[in-house]
């Protein structure tokens, strides 16, 4: 019975196909060559090592030791070998996702429109890292999450590439681009072991007693989401703090709800917290007006005493939390602040402000800029009223087409017609 169930799953593995053998999507909506080789070879050398393990214990349950075993011995062997051909398959499955889309008629463009972005949301000045491939997906859902390159697999290996998945109910606008580069800010901050070094700088501080304890240990317990957020301002501007108040636009219960489970700030202080870093980075009215706005819809009244007391004293330490964070310098940095690299004099409010009107009359200035500068001018002329949410959607599914028709070719030539110059003109 064992030894049939044994070849019964050595059948299924044998019928496990390349994803580059079952995927079907237009050129322009194919992920990277590099992406695509490395997970294609992380699969495949897992399901060898698996049809190996496979063919091992059959032979070993036909010979004398097998013939020797008793039935829950081997029973045993084989419920581990089965394990290990799901997590396979969870593998497979965590790329299949992300890869199959890419077949959508529309969005799978799009879709590798996005991964231009992300990678160049994942850069920093001076290249202190080598950035690994970004592969973004759609899921159902009002949150984004991302599965880290080198981060371990289900039943083990690493991960070749970043895969983002993001909500599908965001698609297009430039709300979009905040929860995106917020998932690459995960990433980067790995890449430059700033998690790490922001906890022992927040400690030296606690341990001088230079800062109050009880909401300094919050700020510390959610860092890894703040560093998010503030790459995601950083590279974005105020598109990042739009886009976080669409996602934490909850019922009033969860905006001010404290879960000691959550690694998320508290919604409500988190939106403040994006006005701080945004005012900090880049200076202009504007985050104030965005926080005032944040606090007429959810105000303060009716929350408990406890609730207040611990907004109050977040509040309070904001400005220091906010230039500490700024003034910390990663080893990675070699010696530069975070100011240094992640703050951009082109993504001054009053600098997007110009770009975007420059960009009006002339689209293939638009469409030739970094995607994260913008995304950056878009969020920002969205904020001004110099856009409609009509226009930004059918632009920003313009340049996402452009984006990716331009990261996936092969050689030189025109430009599809009717792209992002169209939608300009309309």
């Amino acid at each position: 019975m064992l030894a049939q169930e044994t070849r019964a799953l050595l059948t299924r593995l044998e019928r496990v196909r390349p994803l580059s053998l079952q995927e079907t999507m237009v050129p322009a909506a194919a992920i990277a060559p590099a992406a695509l080789t490395a997970i294609e070879t992380t699969l495949s050398s897992r399901g060898r090592d698996l049809k190996r393990r496979v063919r091992v214990f059959l032979a070993w349950l036909g010979g004398p030791p097998g013939q020797a075993a008793n039935p829950e011995a081997i029973q045993k062997r084989f419920t581990l070998l089965r394990m290990s051909f799901n997590a396979y398959l969870s593998q497979l499955d965590i790329f299949s996702d992300a890869l199959t889309q890419r077949s959508e008629q529309v969005s799978g463009v799009w879709l590798a429109g996005l991964d231009a972005l992300a990678s160049d949301a994942l850069t920093l000045p001076g290249s202190p890292y080598q950035a690994p491939d970004v592969i973004c997906y759609l899921d159902r859902g009002h949150g984004a999450a991302i599965r880290r390159a080198r981060t371990r697999l289900p039943g083990g290996g690493r991960s070749p590439v970043a895969v983002i998945r993001l909500p599908r109910e965001r698609l297009v606008g430039c709300g979009l681009a905040g929860s995106l580069v917020h998932e690459v800010g995960h990433q980067g901050a790995v890449l430059i072991d700033l998690i790490a070094s922001l906890r022992l700088a927040i400690d030296a501080l606690r341990r001088r007693g230079g800062i109050a304890q009880a909401p300094w240990s919050l700020w510390e317990r959610w860092i890894q989401e703040i560093v998010a957020d503030l790459w995601s301002v950083a590279k974005v501007g105020a598109a990042s703090t739009l886009g976080l108040m669409g996602v934490v636009s909850l019922p009033r219960v969860f905006v001010f709800r404290h879960d000691l489970e959550d690694p998320h700030p508290i919604p409500w202080i988190r939106v403040k917290l994006s006005c701080a870093m945004g005012q900090a980075l880049y200076p202009d009215p504007q985050w104030a007006r965005l926080a005032d706005l944040w606090e007429s819809y959810y105000p303060r009244a009716g929350i408990t005493d406890e609730q207040r007391v611990t907004l109050d004293a977040l509040e309070r330490t904001l400005p220091a939390f906010v230039a500490m964070l700024l003034q910390h310098r990663p080893r990675a940095l070699a010696g530069k602040s975070l100011r240094q690299v992640m703050a951009a004099e082109e993504k001054q409010p009053g600098r997007l402000r110009l770009l975007f009107r420059t960009w009006r009359g002339r689209a293939s200035a638009m469409r030739g800029a970094p995607p994260s500068l913008v995304f950056a001018a878009l969020g920002q002329a969205r904020l001004d009223g110099a856009i409609s949410p009509e226009a930004e959607g059918r632009l920003v599914a313009d340049l996402l087409t452009f984006w990716a028709w331009k990261r996936g070719r092969r050689e030189r030539e025109r430009p599809p017609v009717g792209l992002a110059s169209r939608t300009m003109a309309q």
